[in-house]
Protein backbone atom coordinates (compact mmCIF):
# COMPACT_ATOMS: atom_id res chain seq x y z
CA UNK A 1 0.00 0.00 0.00
CA UNK A 2 1.44 3.64 -1.05
CA UNK A 3 1.49 5.74 1.94
CA UNK A 4 2.06 9.20 1.14
CA UNK A 5 4.12 11.45 4.11
CA UNK A 6 3.61 15.41 3.62
CA UNK A 7 7.43 16.80 3.87
CA UNK A 8 5.82 20.25 4.79
CA UNK A 9 4.45 18.54 8.43
CA UNK A 10 7.59 16.37 8.89
CA UNK A 11 9.40 19.75 8.20
CA UNK A 12 6.87 21.71 10.80
CA UNK A 13 7.47 18.82 13.58
CA UNK A 14 11.30 18.81 13.18
CA UNK A 15 11.23 22.58 13.28
CA UNK A 16 9.26 22.88 16.94
CA UNK A 17 11.37 19.59 18.03
CA UNK A 18 7.85 17.98 18.46
CA UNK A 19 8.46 14.16 18.47
CA UNK A 20 4.79 13.72 19.28
CA UNK A 21 3.80 15.92 15.69
CA UNK A 22 6.46 13.87 13.69
CA UNK A 23 5.11 10.81 14.80
CA UNK A 24 1.66 11.68 14.26
CA UNK A 25 2.12 13.00 10.84
CA UNK A 26 2.98 9.03 10.07
CA UNK A 27 0.12 7.44 11.77
CA UNK A 28 -2.58 10.13 9.91
CA UNK A 29 -0.37 9.39 6.56
CA UNK A 30 -0.83 5.13 7.37
CA UNK A 31 -4.35 6.00 8.27
CA UNK A 32 -5.51 8.39 5.19
CA UNK A 33 -4.29 5.41 3.20
CA UNK A 34 -6.67 2.97 4.83
CA UNK A 35 -9.14 5.55 4.56
CA UNK A 36 -9.29 5.70 8.39
CA UNK A 37 -10.27 2.23 9.17
CA UNK A 38 -7.80 -0.71 9.59
CA UNK A 39 -9.58 -3.92 8.34
CA UNK A 40 -8.25 -7.56 7.76
CA UNK A 41 -7.48 -6.42 4.08
CA UNK A 42 -5.88 -3.39 4.02
CA UNK A 43 -3.83 -4.77 7.29
CA UNK A 44 -2.59 -7.54 4.80
CA UNK A 45 -1.29 -4.21 2.55
CA UNK A 46 0.60 -2.95 5.31
CA UNK A 47 4.17 -3.60 6.67
CA UNK A 48 5.09 -4.95 9.73
CA UNK A 49 6.57 -1.33 10.86
CA UNK A 50 3.16 0.14 9.84
CA UNK A 51 1.27 -2.09 11.83
CA UNK A 52 3.09 -1.37 14.83
CA UNK A 53 2.76 2.40 14.74
CA UNK A 54 -0.74 2.18 14.52
CA UNK A 55 -0.42 -0.64 17.17
CA UNK A 56 1.30 2.16 19.49
CA UNK A 57 -1.14 4.77 17.91
CA UNK A 58 -3.88 3.00 19.18
CA UNK A 59 -2.47 1.84 22.46
CA UNK A 60 -1.43 5.10 23.49
CA UNK A 61 -4.31 7.02 22.78
CA UNK A 62 -6.20 5.16 25.03
CA UNK A 63 -3.71 4.33 27.49
CA UNK A 64 -3.15 8.63 27.67
CA UNK A 65 -6.70 8.85 28.26
CA UNK A 66 -8.12 6.05 30.09
CA UNK A 67 -5.79 3.36 30.75
CA UNK A 68 -5.88 -0.38 30.06
CA UNK A 69 -9.35 -0.94 31.27
CA UNK A 70 -10.71 1.62 28.54
CA UNK A 71 -8.35 0.16 25.86
CA UNK A 72 -10.08 -3.20 26.03
CA UNK A 73 -13.35 -1.90 26.78
CA UNK A 74 -12.97 -0.33 23.50
CA UNK A 75 -12.12 -3.37 21.07
CA UNK A 76 -8.59 -2.71 20.46
CA UNK A 77 -7.28 -5.18 23.39
CA UNK A 78 -7.10 -8.39 20.43
CA UNK A 79 -5.34 -5.84 18.20
CA UNK A 80 -2.72 -5.55 20.88
CA UNK A 81 -2.38 -8.69 22.56
CA UNK A 82 -3.45 -11.67 19.50
CA UNK A 83 -0.87 -9.65 17.29
CA UNK A 84 2.94 -10.15 17.82
CA UNK A 85 2.82 -6.26 19.02
CA UNK A 86 4.94 -6.57 21.82
CA UNK A 87 7.60 -8.61 19.86
CA UNK A 88 7.40 -6.06 17.29
CA UNK A 89 8.33 -3.55 19.86
CA UNK A 90 11.44 -5.43 21.16
CA UNK A 91 12.97 -5.98 17.31
CA UNK A 92 12.58 -2.05 17.42
CA UNK A 93 14.23 -1.76 20.64
CA UNK A 94 17.29 -4.29 19.52
CA UNK A 95 17.82 -2.35 16.55
CA UNK A 96 19.17 0.97 17.86
CA UNK A 97 21.10 1.79 21.06
CA UNK A 98 18.56 4.97 21.12
CA UNK A 99 15.24 2.89 21.40
CA UNK A 100 16.65 0.23 23.96
CA UNK A 101 14.10 1.39 26.39
CA UNK A 102 11.18 0.07 24.29
CA UNK A 103 12.32 -3.45 25.81
CA UNK A 104 10.48 -2.05 28.28
CA UNK A 105 7.26 -1.18 26.12
CA UNK A 106 7.45 -4.92 25.15
CA UNK A 107 7.62 -6.13 28.74
CA UNK A 108 4.09 -4.05 29.79
CA UNK A 109 2.27 -5.83 27.05
CA UNK A 110 3.75 -9.31 27.60
CA UNK A 111 2.78 -9.08 31.35
CA UNK A 112 -0.72 -7.51 30.87
CA UNK A 113 -1.41 -10.14 28.21
CA UNK A 114 -2.23 -12.63 31.07
CA UNK A 115 -4.71 -9.84 32.54
CA UNK A 116 -6.30 -8.99 29.42
CA UNK A 117 -6.77 -13.17 28.84
CA UNK A 118 -8.65 -13.16 32.08
CA UNK A 119 -10.89 -10.15 31.78
CA UNK A 120 -11.47 -9.39 28.29
CA UNK A 121 -14.59 -10.54 27.72
CA UNK A 122 -16.45 -9.12 30.39
CA UNK A 123 -14.49 -5.95 29.85
CA UNK A 124 -15.40 -5.46 26.04
CA UNK A 125 -18.95 -6.25 26.91
CA UNK A 126 -21.80 -2.98 26.13
CA UNK A 127 -22.48 -1.42 29.59
CA UNK A 128 -23.25 2.15 31.14
CA UNK A 129 -20.95 4.53 31.33
CA UNK A 130 -21.37 3.91 35.29
CA UNK A 131 -20.89 -0.33 34.94
CA UNK A 132 -18.15 1.08 33.18
CA UNK A 133 -16.16 3.19 35.51
CA UNK A 134 -17.12 0.06 38.18
CA UNK A 135 -14.31 -1.92 36.18
CA UNK A 136 -11.27 0.16 37.23
CA UNK A 137 -12.65 -0.56 40.88
CA UNK A 138 -12.78 -4.19 40.51
CA UNK A 139 -9.98 -4.63 38.43
CA UNK A 140 -7.17 -2.67 40.19
CA UNK A 141 -4.52 -4.68 38.94
CA UNK A 142 -4.34 -2.92 35.50
CA UNK A 143 -3.32 0.13 37.77
CA UNK A 144 0.42 -0.69 37.69
CA UNK A 145 0.43 -0.93 33.85
CA UNK A 146 -1.65 2.34 33.32
CA UNK A 147 0.98 4.10 35.52
CA UNK A 148 3.88 2.75 33.81
CA UNK A 149 2.43 3.82 30.80
CA UNK A 150 2.26 7.51 31.90
CA UNK A 151 5.53 7.27 33.56
CA UNK A 152 7.51 6.11 30.50
CA UNK A 153 5.58 7.31 27.37
CA UNK A 154 7.63 10.55 26.92
CA UNK A 155 10.68 8.47 26.56
CA UNK A 156 9.03 5.70 24.64
CA UNK A 157 7.75 8.26 22.08
CA UNK A 158 11.11 9.73 21.49
CA UNK A 159 12.38 5.68 20.53
CA UNK A 160 9.60 4.93 18.12
CA UNK A 161 10.32 8.83 16.49
CA UNK A 162 14.21 7.56 16.11
CA UNK A 163 12.99 4.23 15.16
CA UNK A 164 10.77 6.01 12.47
CA UNK A 165 13.84 8.09 11.29
CA UNK A 166 16.30 5.82 11.10
CA UNK A 167 13.89 3.39 9.30
CA UNK A 168 11.77 6.54 7.15
CA UNK A 169 11.18 4.12 4.24
CA UNK A 170 9.69 1.62 5.99
CA UNK A 171 6.45 3.80 6.91
CA UNK A 172 5.92 5.67 3.76
CA UNK A 173 7.10 7.92 0.61
CA UNK A 174 8.10 11.41 1.78
CA UNK A 175 5.99 13.91 -0.74
CA UNK A 176 6.52 16.92 -1.30
CA UNK A 177 3.39 19.09 -0.98
CA UNK A 178 3.11 22.63 -2.56
CA UNK A 179 -0.28 23.53 -1.60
Amino acid sequence: MKVNVDDKLLRAAAENNDLDSFVQVFIDAINTAIGGQLTAENMAELNSDQITLLAWSYLHEEMMDGGMIQLIHNGYGAFIWLNPTDKAFREWSESSDDCKCLHDLFKLINKSHKLWNLHHEEIEQDMSDEDFMALYEKYPEFDEFDDLFVSNEEEWTEAIARYIDEHIENFGNIIENNE
